[in-house]
Order: structure tokens, then C-alpha cells, then sequence
């Protein structure tokens, strides 16, 4: 490959690894901002991620410009960027599984450490018609049939 394919490919290259980290980084902010409750702390985590997809796919690009593919200029460009491509979904797809996974412990912490808050019954008058005689809202025990009082032990 002639010195000038090697160059088109490694700038058409760097220009897809470019805009697609930058895609990343647009909606992995978008996607992480309500997850730490502090938008900059999920720009903060994403521009993270999104440095380790650049370090990574920039890697395998200068990896690929080293592998004799095609055997004229133009075969061997359009080769390249077709692994450089799939290569990149690869790399797209492993970085979206990255930032739902953030998003995914983020939310399970946030439902973790969420106050517990308990919630009484509310009583509104009596649970039972009171019998004569027996007061309050919640009298201890029915009256006997026969005597029409409180029950006793024989």
C-alpha cells in the first residue's frame, strides 16, 4: 500500500473513531444524568468511558493500518475500513453495555440507600360498635349472649 492510501485510511479512520466517541459521549451524558443525581458527576463518569473507547478503537486502528489486506491502493483502504468498521460497532456495543451497566447500579444504590419511610394505618373511629358499658374505640372482648356483659372465665 502506497504511502498515500496508508495516510487516507488512517485519517479516514480517525475521523469515524472521532464522531463515534463523540456520539458516545452526547448520549451517555444524556443517559447518566439522572442516575448520580448530579448531572457533572455523569458527564464526569461518561467522558471516563468514553476516553477508554478512543485509547481502545485508536489502538486497533494503528493495529489494522499494519495488516497487509487487498493487494492494490484502493482494495486495501476499503478492506481496512470495513474491519475498522465492524470493529467499531464491536467497540460501540461493548461501550453502551459499560454506561447501561453505570446507569444500572447507579439506580439500584439510589433504591438501596433511599429512606424507608413507614406507614401507619390510619384509624378513623371505631374498628367495632362498642358494647354498653365497655368504652374506648377498641373494647377487649364481645359480650355473652346470655348476660349481655363482658365474657368470664368459670
Amino acid at each position: 500500500m502506497t504511502t498515500n492510501a496508508y495516510v487516507a485510511f488512517l485519517v479516514i479512520g480517525v475521523a469515524l473513531v472521532m464522531l463515534d466517541g463523540l456520539i458516545i459521549y452526547q448520549s451517555g451524558k444524556r443517559y447518566l444524568r439522572g442516575s448520580y443525581g448530579d448531572p457533572a458527576a455523569g458527564a464526569s463518569m461518561t467522558w471516563l468511558v468514553t476516553v477508554l473507547f478512543h485509547l481502545a478503537t485508536l489502538g486497533v486502528l494503528a493495529l489494522l493500518s499494519t495488516i497487509d489486506i487487498g493487494g492494490s491502493d484502493l482494495p486495501g483502504v476499503v478492506g481496512r475500513l470495513g474491519v475498522l468498521l465492524l470493529v467499531l460497532a464491536i467497540a460501540h456495543a461493548i461501550t453502551l453495555s459499560v454506561l447501561s451497566r453505570i446507569r444500572g447500579e447507579q439506580e439500584a444504590e439510589a433504591v438501596i440507600n433511599r429512606p424507608r419511610q413507614r406507614v401507619e394505618p390510619e384509624q378513623r373511629g371505631t374498628t367495632v360498635t362498642p358494647v354498653p358499658g365497655q368504652e374506648g374505640r377498641f373494647p377487649t372482648a364481645s359480650p355473652s349472649i346470655e348476660q349481655q356483659a363482658p365474657y368470664t372465665t368459670p
